[in-house]
């Protein structure tokens, strides 16, 4: 049984109905149209006063289950939980001003109560059963007869040990909870892997050193471990770039002469079985895409808590590095260029054939297009191919399907710099069913940056990321850069709409509306 998060309303209009999370999501709580869910206490009076109670966009949640994360988005009534306010803005105070730093993110247990104007919602969190002698996940719990009825609940392999091993509730009335080890160092790590969730976890003082992890990863290859057949032959040559969740070195396989870039993506909470099998089955959808615009991801694996890959190596670095090494903006031929080549990619992935989708009735199976969720010029590389130079789109869902599978904690939120600067107002109101085009809405905004070196959206510093967002639009490409020729500004401006749908639907349209403007 996975996590399970439930938001019950209690009474009024609206009692009895439930909004489930089983995966990780992100949703904005509000009367907008395009919240999910939408909360409008008298459903049939949209104007109704009551409703005016809740805001447009009232409050954020990021939910990882079990574990659920709220901050207030500068209601104008205030949020509450369990009766105490933890955010409000000021009546003269419009939505678009708030400041990030007066609205703290506040974690949500089990049996709390939340109010938004006179809705009452009541927080269920439901975690996996799991053995406290081994640590794995059970589908039940099991009575455990050889340690007594109040002992913690084991597995049937833990219980059988026991019993074959004549322990009573007279030797042994309780089982200390277990310590929790590195994967890697064998270090305790009780108090790092998160709250309720079983699996295999890198404790923080390995973490500070991934190049020595892929070093013993690539070591254990060569002698035959089998879980790391897909860095096998392989030797590291330098470092070419680390983030937050892992790190990319250039290596070359020894027996071919092949340069890869080899890649590790460290989880921040233990990655039990569930939510490895998921990342790695997005991974080898991701490994389905075979296109001269979209980096080629070769192989993908796991062991003792770290994930890598082996991804084409493209020599010419990301959008970005190109953009900081010619100053800054890049020019009008060289950004449609590169983007005219990422839809290309970008269209083609759309529409690609994939191997394991998840099905509407649950199951696994054949389907097609995959939506990327993180387009930005970091994720545009840059490769030389027969004398010319390729653009590609990298990471295609990588950091995303990691994030999906609660793999990287509670990161949503505070994520104020890069993503969210590239990201529709769609993909934070329906994180969950992003569609194709908030890609496209993404890659315009890439287009907009390399320009103009200006996010399609003022940031003010210090102020809320997810409102400017939520209640504010694309600034006109010309009021940035009035060289920009009038026919592309057009057509950038409109590619950047976000209501009431977003201005471009496919890749192929913004490139044939980008084509007839560049002729």
């Amino acid at each position: 049984m996975p996590a399970r998060v439930t938001f019950s309303i209690g009474d009024g209009p609206l009692a009895g109905q439930e909004f489930i999370f089983e995966e990780r999501s992100i949703c904005v709580m509000g009367r907008a149209e395009g919240c999910k869910p939408r909360l409008l206490y008298k459903p049939e009076e949209p104007k109704a006063p009551e409703n005016r109670k809740i805001s447009r966009h009232h409050c954020l949640l990021d939910i990882n289950p079990p574990d659920v994360r709220i901050r207030d988005l500068g209601s104008l009534n205030g949020t509450f939980v369990n009766g105490q306010k933890i955010g409000q803005r000021s009546k003269d105070e419009k939505p678009g001003d708030v400041q990030a730093s007066l609205f703290s993110e506040y974690d949500l247990k089990d049996g709390d109560e939340l109010w938004l104007g006179k809705l009452r919602l009541r927080v269920s969190v439901v975690v996996p059963i799991v053995c406290a002698e081994c640590g794995t996940e059970m589908a039940e719990a099991e009575p455990n007869h050889a340690v007594g009825e109040a002992a913690p609940c084991m597995c049937a392999e833990c219980r059988k040990r026991l019993e074959q091993a004549n322990l009573s509730t007279q030797t042994r009335p309780t089982i200390p909870e277990p310590v929790r080890r590195c994967a890697r160092c064998g270090s305790d790590v009780t108090g790092q892997t998160g709250t309720n969730r079983p699996g295999e976890f890198v404790c923080s003082e390995c973490r500070e050193d991934p190049a020595r992890l892929l070093r013993n990863l690539v070591r254990a290859a060569a002698r035959g471990d089998r879980a790391l057949t897909p860095v096998t032959g392989y030797e590291m040559i330098r470092e070419l770039g680390r983030g937050g969740m892992g790190m990319v070195y250039l290596a070359r396989h020894q027996q071919t002469g092949r340069q890869v870039a080899l890649k590790v993506m460290l989880p921040k909470v233990a990655a039990s079985e569930r939510a490895t099998q998921s990342f790695l089955r997005e991974a080898r959808n991701t490994q389905a895409l075979q296109h001269p615009n979209v980096v080629r991801l070769w192989d993908s694996g796991c062991s003792e808590g770290t994930f890598f890959f082996t991804l084409e190596y493209c020599d010419g670095g990301s959008v970005e590095k190109l953009m900081a090494q010619r100053g800054g903006r890049l020019s009008i031929d060289t950004a449609l260029a590169i983007i005219l080549q990422a839809l290309d990619g970008l269209h083609y992935a759309h529409h690609a054939e994939i191997p394991e989708v998840v099905l509407q009735d649950g199951r696994i199976g054949r389907g097609r297009g995959l939506v990327h969720r993180d387009i930005k010029p970091q994720n545009i590389f840059l490769s030389t191919q027969e004398g010319s130079q390729a653009a590609k789109i990298g990471d295609y869902g990588l950091a995303k399907a990691f994030d999906m599978a609660g793999l990287s904690g509670h990161t949503y939120m505070g994520e104020v710099a890069g993503t969210p600067k590239f990201m529709p107002r769609q993909q934070v109101q329906r994180f969950k069913d992003v569609q194709p085009e908030a890609d496209v809405w993404a890659m315009a905004a890439s287009l907009y940056f390399m320009l103009t070196t200006c996010h399609p959206r003022d940031f003010p510093k210090g102020s809320d990321p997810w409102q400017a967002i939520l209640q504010t639009n694309a600034v006109p490409i010309r009021q940035r850069d009035p060289g920009i020729p009038p026919r592309l500004a057009e057509v950038i401006d409109h590619a950047l709409v976000d209501e009431p749908q977003i201005g471009f639907r496919s890749a192929a349209e913004l490139k044939q509306a980008l084509v007839q403007v560049a002729g």
